[in-house]
């Protein structure tokens, strides 16, 4: 699952903070990690200021200053306000004559209150319904944008190669070896056909039909090029065509330069392409400008499993030669070796399965193989190269085809000894990883970002050609028929055996008063939305939590050691835990596998809350593991959270100050005099601190620092948790072994 991190921090922000999970061996919570698929999101904060490393006064008066009183059903919006002026105040200083015209012309509705945005006004006014949003997200989503439409071209047989360069001047430049985009006059904006692309919505080449530029595509609206030089600061477009090169500069969606052209030398001048090099906007993003390279790369790498004879390159300039990057992608094996990078830490049951076929214009490719040391499934589906995230009608045929084919076979071939037993969609696909890759004339997406394919008529094709494929390939090799069906029977079997727990999950659910684990402290606001749990280490951490939280709103929920790593146990045992029973009762989480239900969450903010060491460390990863494998849609709701207590304590006469890492302290030190008098603690735990501590640097909302987690890139996460948290030795040496250069010794927990 894209794991993205956001910070939650009183202003002004602090500067960019290194995640720490104090965790060598790991990829995912390395001390300098650079993976994209957990991020972080600058979150919301209030309007107090507060220093990176804060000082608190231990004076009489304020060890018994009383708690910033928050009004149930109106927590702090977090909302900077300028100036030190409240919006009270500043209403207040209205006057009342200014007040009444507002209120008569309020209720004043007329035709000049209409509004008409014109040419690309629209997406400068609403962003976020074109990109999805204007955080890193969004930022990112320029890039794809502009990198789908030279995937398009390739697609068509037009282009082979991609260039992707992150410039060091915040810039993003994408280069292909294209047809290029036209640049003759257009009939009817009489524009060059370039500059229409450019400045008017819904225009463009894949609106289907015989006026059509290409047959499959993923762009469809007209408006991915359209939309980058709106929200673009600057623009500029080179084209390769005829033998003439072309140039043009735009500004927020208007060109401030005519097109120009150059004959190009004989050397040249059988170049064709595009390229498109824009620096995104800092008004309209809220963010800063920084492109990721590991999330561009993860996409790029994507796009080279999906179109085989493809080649994108990747390179990050920078002004210090040691942090250029550089990575070429071609993957010839096309599916096939994607399916093997995502199963490369597993003990596969056999050779990846994979064809391709084409029925009344739609072109189908699937690979898939079955796992013997895995326990969930990993489908990912894929609709003119453009991500299917919530699936679509091709990935309900290939689960359709998959249920209905083994269950035959299986009966067929008396392995299903029981005529009674039915294998479920999801004992058949236990330990399955499968990429669907479909290509739609015309294909029926929901929305922009494209998040879910709508065609019936690609049910049906899928249906039919894994049906038929499957049958005839496990015909002639029952030795691979007889490993998945074995699979399968145990999961049915381990099923029947984690019944009664589920059961026992349902029943206790029932009675609500019961049903909450006895070492829970719960919050008295039964408003889930208000509501947060801190999942706190040991009944040390959990008495000095349940002393100092404020009660109205915050729950306490202390863990007893280390959870069950569910990444190697089978459900069976997952319900059976104690600890992970009262993780799932006292959250509301449901059974895994059934429809994630907000509304039953019983709280919205999931804290981990562990002590900054090796052990601490460990725990947040196997509570990470538990909430990806059971319920993943936690993350996409933005449910997940990471408290991050202070690390040190220096005392200097009668101030106090909590440092959170070693730039903090470092950055506190240099204001003492060379002189000065103070002591630093080091604390290693949460149970060191004092009730009242804890609240003021850990848990009040005001003043704490927070990491929401989401999942950016599915099967990178896949891969990492299954890397760090399965049962090959091997593979996780090799990743220790290959993480080893980028781990900072100094931050290494010894």
């Amino acid at each position: 699952m894209a794991l993205l991190l956001f910070v939650l921090r009183p202003p002004p922000p602090p500067p960019p903070r290194t995640l720490r999970f104090f965790m060598a061996s790991s990829r995912l919570f390395s001390a300098t990690s650079s993976h994209s698929f957990f991020h972080f999101h600058p979150l919301p904060h209030s309007s107090a200021t507060l220093s990176s490393s804060f000082s608190l006064s231990t004076s009489p008066s304020s060890l018994f200053k009383p708690r910033v009183s928050l009004q149930l059903g109106k927590l702090p919006s977090f909302r900077l306000v300028q100036n030190g002026v409240t919006p009270r105040a500043y209403m207040s200083s209205l006057s009342a004559a200014e007040t009444s015209q507002r209120s008569e012309s309020s209720k004043a509705y007329g035709s000049d209150q209409i509004q008409v945005l014109e040419g690309l006004d629209p997406v400068r006014k609403r962003p976020g319904m074109y990109i999805g949003s204007t955080g890193p997200r969004g930022l990112h989503h320029l890039v794809y944008e502009i990198l789908d439409n030279a995937v398009d071209e390739a697609q068509a047989g037009f282009a082979s190669k991609i260039d992707v360069v992150l410039q060091s001047d915040g810039s993003v430049s994408i280069t292909d070896d294209g047809r290029g985009i036209p640049t003759d006059l257009h009939p009817v904006t009489k524009k060059s056909a370039l500059e229409t692309v450019l400045t008017v919505l819904h225009a463009g080449g894949k609106f289907g039909g015989a006026n059509s530029g290409y047959s499959v595509s993923g762009g469809l609206h007209g408006v991915g090029l359209s939309v980058v030089n709106a929200l673009s600061e600057v623009l500029e477009v080179t084209v390769w065509r005829d033998g003439l090169e072309f140039k043009q500069k735009y500004s927020r969606g208007k060109p401030i330069t005519t097109l120009t052209c150059l004959v190009l030398s004989n050397e040249k001048k059988d170049r064709q392409g595009t390229s498109i090099r824009f620096w995104p906007d800092k008004e309209v993003f809220t963010t800063a400008i920084q492109f990721d390279y590991n999330t561009i790369a993860g996409r790029i790498r994507e796009l080279a499993f999906l179109n085989p004879k493809l080649t994108i390159t990747l390179q990050k300039e920078d002004d210090d030669p040691e942090k250029i990057q550089y990575n070429e992608y071609f993957f010839a094996g096309g599916l096939v070796e994607y399916v093997k990078w995502l199963n490369t830490d597993k003990k596969a049951l056999h050779d990846v399965l994979s064809f391709s076929k084409e029925t009344d214009g739609i072109s189908i490719d699937i690979a898939f193989q079955w796992c013997e040391d895995a326990y969930s499934d990993t489908i990912l589906g894929y609709a003119n190269s453009i991500r299917t995230i919530d699936g679509g009608t091709h990935i309900d045929g290939m689960k359709a085809s998959l249920t209905r084919t083994l269950n035959s076979l299986g009966k067929k071939s008396k392995v299903i000894k029981d005529k009674d037993i039915t294998l479920s969609g999801e004992h058949v696909r236990e330990g399955l990883t499968c990429v669907v890759s479909v290509k739609v004339p015309n294909p029926e997406f929901e929305g922009q970002t494209k998040t879910r394919l709508g065609n019936p008529e690609v049910r049906k094709v899928v249906d039919q050609a894994l049906q038929e494929y499957l049958s005839e390939y496990l015909e002639l090799h029952p030795d691979v028929l007889d490993s998945i069906l074995s699979k399968a029977v145990n999961a049915f079997k381990a099923a029947l055996a984690a019944k009664r727990a589920r059961e026992l999950v349902r029943q206790k659910s029932v009675l609500r008063s019961s049903s909450l684990p006895g070492k829970l402290a719960d919050c008295s606001s039964t408003n889930p939305e208000e509501c947060e749990i801190f999942i706190v280490e040991g009944d040390s951490a959990g008495g000095s939590a349940k002393q100092g939280r404020d009660r109205r709103f915050q729950a306490i929920l202390p863990l007893r050691g280390k959870i069950l790593n569910i990444e190697r146990r089978d459900e069976a045992a997952m319900y059976k835990n104690e600890e992970i029973q009262n993780l799932i009762l006292g959250l509301g989480l449901g059974v895994k596998g059934e429809d994630f239900k907000m509304e039953a969450l019983r709280y919205h903010k999931i804290i981990i809350l562990t002590d900054a060491d090796v052990d601490g460390a460990h725990i947040r990863t196997l509570l990470l593991t538990f909430f990806f494998r059971y319920q993943r849609a936690l993350f996409d709701e933005g449910c997940i959270y990471v408290g991050v207590p202070p690390l040190y304590k220096v005392v200097r006469g009668k101030q106090v100050n909590y440092c959170y890492d070693d730039a903090d302290l470092k950055k506190l030190r240099k204001t003492f005099p060379p002189n000065a008098s103070y002591t630093i603690q080091r604390f290693k735990g949460l149970g060191e601190m004092m009730p009242l501590q804890l609240w003021e640097t850990t848990m009040d909302p005001e003043r704490r620092l927070l990491k929401r987690l989401t999942v950016e890139d599915a099967a990178e996460a896949n891969i990492v948790f299954s890397s760090l948290m399965g049962t090959r030795v091997d593979v996780r040496k090799d990743l220790i072994r290959n993480s080893a250069n980028t781990i900072d010794l100094d931050q290494l927990d010894i």
